[in-house]
């Protein structure tokens, strides 16, 4: 029997427009010249981002429910659906969540997903409405709940409530809470530096609800200097099909331009800044040492 539960993103949408347009208005009243703050077009494609993700979910959803409820099928393991298995089955999928969105970094068809989300120079709640197009890439790590017994539509709850509690912590206008509070939950000061692109803050703090999963698996960060938002190489667009899309075609130019099978492979399933080793034949014809200009990078 299918639990009934709520579809928790959807009753939060109202509280999601509610705040942002909260957030929005505080800037204004009380600006603050060292936060990032709103700019029209950014908060634009945010919203046009999420509503898209909604659209594109919807598609996604249909291989995703056959694939989890034919695992569910087969698998001879049952969790009943009561107080305490939820919050049993919260864990587990924040646990999971965990490797899925550090997945998501460091194998670049997977980032090719998640840039998305880090495109933005800026940081408020508008930026938690910019998703991907593309979240098919996520399901194989939830499979190990579903085949421990987990119904398909409990763990969309406990995705959908995790997804719920990340959009608070998308804002400048909270800073640290009191030390408790920092050291389990992922809070907005956590994800800062998630957002930030100082090589320091680069790949760290993927909880989501729990900062934990980051201490106990050597990824978590402090915020210690302010972040500077965005992506190492920075794109220039407010075009949500290009922000959506901008990264696969990156790759596709990148396999085109490969030499060989494994380079091929590097470029789709390493991590995003990944480089082949240099070829004799390359080191061969590249510039003195002493004359080489070293290549610079835009942290935006």
């Amino acid at each position: 029997m299918e639990p009934n539960l709520p579809d928790v993103v959807l009753w939060s949408i109202p509280a999601f427009v509610l705040l942002t347009v909260v957030e929005m208005v505080s800037h204004r009243i009380h600006p603050d010249e060292d936060a990032a703050g709103y700019e029209t077009k950014d908060a634009v494609t945010s919203v046009s981002m999420g509503l898209g993700s909604l659209a594109f979910d919807l598609l996604w959803k249909v291989p995703i429910v056959a694939i989890y409820s034919a695992v569910y099928e087969l698998t001879p393991l049952r969790v009943p659906v009561l107080w305490w298995t939820i919050l049993l089955m919260l864990l587990a999928q924040d646990f999971l969540y965990y490797w899925s969105h550090r997945g998501h970094h460091v194998i670049r068809i997977l980032w090719a997903c998640h840039v998305v989300h880090h495109s933005s120079r800026k940081f408020n709640l508008s930026t938690a409405l910019r998703q991907p197009w593309t979240s098919l890439t996520a399901w194989p790590f939830y499979v190990p709940l579903v085949a421990c017994g987990v119904h398909p539509a409990a763990l969309a709850f406990c995705s959908s409530a995790n997804l719920v509690y990340q959009f608070w912590v998308h804002t400048e206008r909270i800073d640290k809470l009191p030390r408790p509070f920092e050291y389990v939950l992922n809070t907005p000061s956590h994800h800062r530096v998630h957002h930030a692109s100082q090589g320091g803050y680069l790949d760290r703090n993927f909880g989501g609800i729990l900062i934990l999963w980051d201490r106990f698996f050597g990824s978590f960060a402090a915020e210690t200097e302010r972040p500077v938002y965005g992506l190492t190489k920075n794109i220039a667009t407010y075009n949500p099909l290009r922000v959506a899309t901008h990264e696969y075609a990156a790759i596709a130019r990148d396999v085109r331009a490969a030499g060989s099978w494994g380079e091929r492979a590097g470029r789709i399933f390493r991590g995003p800044g990944w480089e082949p080793a240099p070829t004799a034949a390359s080191t061969a014809t590249a510039p003195p040492a002493a004359t080489a200009v070293p290549a610079q990078e835009s942290t935006g």
